[in-house]
């Protein structure tokens, strides 16, 4: 049976009549409450989600973001292992579940559940699941848990924006646990060199306890970038509705969530052979691509008009996505 799959549009109807009855002002301070504690630190036994008019700010904040974040990981798992597909799904963190949303997205039916400590956070989470219409999302079950325990296992153990609201003991416990019981681990977390930071050593734990990394990298060998030099980071373009312009005071239909992660399974994946790493540079007659890549680490690709249709392909190319493509025709 086919079924409509969650897309951001999807979403953003779901969010669009949470801020009923909250005053614009309530919800703005909530917001400012919400942005200092994302950007500062946060002890593992002090959830940043209170109470529902927390939640109902954090969901139009961070939920379109997130998603989107999310869903540009679990596309370059798709594209390292097309043929396979998760049957069952546990959201750590999930809060309001938008990864969840986004897994909804790139497989039909999975059996997810969503573990977090803040109730507020899991009730509000069910009643946008249940908004959703979709099956996989409706019948997703919302646990309240201690982040960092052991984990059942699943097929897929997503991890998104959890990590910097850790301790490092947590941290380490919560990587371990969910390398322990996932086929596909995704880390998602801010694209700042703090965040890079801590998907690094989440990707070391993943290759010690086993498993291969996917994607972004094109290899499971030591990162190429030296230390406190650069970080590794991708951009996501988030469609912003009326309702998230409100909130976030913003004006613009747009805006670009800088994102890290990464990819480990215990399952045979073809990570891309290299990586675009940055924005492609277009210049008149040809394109300039900083790479990751399987053999030679970083690198810089020059491809102008005498490569025909390569040069076509990577005029239309995007930060994040495979290079070379299979097929540039």
């Amino acid at each position: 049976m086919n079924v409509t799959l969650p897309t951001a549009q999807s979403l953003r109807a779901a969010l669009a009549g949470l801020l009923d009855g909250l005053p614009p002002k309530q919800a703005a301070q909530a917001v400012d409450r919400l942005i200092a504690s994302y950007r500062g630190e946060t002890p593992t036994n002090a959830p940043i989600l209170r109470d529902r008019s927390d939640v109902v700010a954090y969901a139009a904040y961070r939920m379109p973001a997130t998603f989107e974040a999310v869903r540009s990981a679990l596309d370059a798992l798709v594209e390292a292992a097309p043929d396979w597909t998760p049957a069952t799904h546990t959201d750590v963190g999930g809060g309001t579940g938008a990864a969840s949303w986004a897994v909804a997205g790139a497989w039909e039916g999975p059996a997810t559940t969503v573990l977090d400590w803040a109730e507020p956070a899991l009730a509000l989470g069910r009643e946008l699941a249940e908004a959703s219409g979709v099956p996989s999302l409706r019948d997703a079950r919302w646990e309240r848990a201690r982040i960092g325990a052991a984990l059942e296992p699943a097929d897929l153990i997503t991890v998104s924006y959890v990590l910097k609201e850790l301790t490092a003991t947590a941290r380490t416990e919560l990587v371990d646990a969910a390398a322990a019981a996932g086929q596909a681990v995704v880390i998602v977390e801010p694209g700042t060199p703090d965040g890079y930071a801590r998907i690094i050593e989440a990707r070391d734990r993943l290759i010690a306890a086993g498993l291969r990394i996917a994607a972004p990298c094109p290899h499971s060998d030591a990162c190429p970038i030296t230390p406190g030099a650069d970080w590794c980071h991708f951009s996501a373009r988030v469609s912003r509705s009326s309702l998230h312009r409100q909130v976030k005071g913003g004006s613009l239909s747009h805006e670009d969530e800088k994102f890290s992660y990464v990819v480990g399974t215990r399952f045979p994946a073809a990570p891309a052979p290299a990586r675009i790493t940055r924005k492609p540079q277009i210049r008149k007659g040809l394109v300039q691509l900083e790479l990751c890549t399987r053999d030679e680490g970083l690198a810089r690709a020059t491809v102008s008009k005498r490569h025909g249709e390569l040069y076509r392909a990577a005029r239309d190319v995007a930060w994040g996505e495979p290079w070379p493509p299979e097929d540039p025709a």
